[in-house]
């Protein structure tokens, strides 16, 4: 069974808390959510259990250290909605991009696939391009030398923001200034790389929603793992800035990150952006048949899962921007990873988009500009908010249930079934699957916008 390569990060990890003493002493970080205010007298009551570390009054929420033996404690209390434990979650001055834009870049097959593109051309296939929208990529944050690979108008430097801490033990949620541009991981590099577009060499490489405006937020350490209270703090952020700064502009965000368990507190932050007109799109996670990741899986969250094609790795090293993905779109050209998570009883998987040996910027040595083809939900996961985009620069007054439903009820079935293609690793392989896999099937751009009902002339900027 192909597993994603070494390059590919996984969007799941295994929660682990760190033991101290006996499994009932250990110390723990929890994170709680409040029916109520926060009070001084909350405060006061909670402190007879443990330390509060941080609290999050727009949602109703706080972190806290306790020994483990007091979380049933915790829970019952009558002011707590929920308590969880902490979750695991995985997932100097450069030369400027000349270019302003990517609009007019090569296609990849991608990108050809979801329908923004059409091989041979510098010609986008669709009337919007993202501009007046921001898409927050909660992630591991850009690399030094983003500049390089990005325009530098297209990043809202301004807003950006790193939040790291977490898991109760290890201390406070904090957000340390600039660390945002200072990753080491290149995953939310590679990420924002299918949003926007990038330079490639002297050349430029086509965006699903090349002229959005891309709000940074690290919530994910150098090695590519975090914890949902962090996550959260980085949901919370986005959605305060929706209500503040972004008030009246169109709000995306792209969380390519997951865990095995819904965090109470991540699950409120998710809720409070989505009440404030914030788009939720996140990966569905890289582990197959154990089921999905969350907060993908949470059901008012628009999940996706990974793709493939089967024009992959054709006796030509250049496929990817060589050749061409048949029109119109057949659901027959392609399919399903094996690691792509099937959705289990519970969970709500919405569409699929490619996933599957995407090429974008990703550094092996610092300050070294180099690509590399990754494979994941990771990779998934940030065209549908780049479709997502485009659907509320058509339509800024969209919801979160209307674009998932758009992205659902236009995306192209994709029966249970198998696929033969190759594998540069393995040589030929047979790919199979059933219908836990797909959601609604794939999604592309070009019908989903034919759906959104105009309130703008295309592509004018708001």
């Amino acid at each position: 069974m192909r597993r994603p390569s070494i390059l590919a990060c996984s969007a799941l990890a295994v929660a682990l808390l760190s033991t101290v003493g006996s499994a009932q002493n250990r110390q723990i970080g929890i994170n709680v959510v409040l029916n109520t205010n926060i009070t001084n007298a909350i405060l006061t009551d909670l402190a007879r259990h443990g330390s509060v570390l941080n609290t999050t009054p727009d949602i109703d929420a706080l972190t806290m250290r306790i020994v483990e033996s007091e979380l049933t404690a915790v829970r019952a209390l009558p002011y707590v909605v929920a308590a969880a434990p902490d979750a695991q979650r995985n997932g100097a001055p450069v030369d400027g991009v000349a270019a302003t834009n990517f609009t007019n870049g090569i296609s990849t097959w991608n990108l050809d696939a979801v329908n923004v593109t059409t091989f041979g051309s510098t010609t986008r296939t669709v009337a919007y391009d993202g501009s007046g929208v921001y898409v927050a990529v909660i992630d591991t944050g850009l690399l030094d030398s983003w500049r390089q690979y990005f325009p530098q108008e297209r990043i809202a430097t301004q807003f950006a923001k790193a939040f790291n801490g977490g898991g109760g033990e290890q201390g406070n949620v904090s957000d340390p200034t600039n660390k945002w541009e200072h990753d080491q991981n290149s995953h939310g590099t590679h990420v924002t790389s299918t949003i926007l577009g990038y330079q490639f060499g002297a050349g430029k490489v086509n965006g699903v929603a090349p002229m959005a405006t891309i709000i940074p937020v690290k919530v994910l350490n150098q090695n590519g793992s975090g914890w949902s209270s962090v996550v959260a703090a980085g949901i919370t952020y986005v959605a305060d800035l929706a209500r503040g700064p972004l008030a009246g502009k169109s709000v995306v965000i792209n969380m390519s990150l997951g865990g095995s368990s819904l965090d109470p507190m991540e699950r409120a932050a998710i809720d409070y952006a989505v009440a404030n007109g914030v788009i939720v799109v996140a990966s569905a996670g890289n582990e197959g048949e154990a089921g999905m990741g969350y907060p993908g899986a949470y059901a008012p969250v628009i999940s996706v899962a990974a793709s493939g094609w089967t024009g992959e790795w054709t006796p030509d090293g250049a496929w990817w921007r060589t050749k061409d993905v048949a029109e119109p779109t057949n659901p027959n050209d392609f399919y399903i990873t094996d690691f792509s998570s099937r959705e289990k009883p519970g969970q709500d998987l919405d569409v699929a988009a490619p996933g599957s040996w995407v090429v974008g910027p990703f550094q092996t040595n610092s300050g070294q500009l180099s690509y590399f083809f990754l494979g994941g939900t990771s990779m998934a996961s940030p065209h549908v908010a780049g479709i997502a985009a485009l659907m509320k620069q058509k339509n800024p007054t969209l919801n979160q249930p209307q674009v998932e439903s758009i992205l659902e009820t236009t995306a192209i079935p994709l029966p249970a079934g198998c696929r033969h293609v190759v594998d540069p690793n393995v040589g030929p392989t047979t790919f199979c699957w059933s219908n836990d896999a797909t959601g609604a099937g794939l999604a592309t751009a070009d019908a989903a916008l034919a759906a959104v009902p105009a309130t703008t002339a295309p592509g004018k900027k708001k």
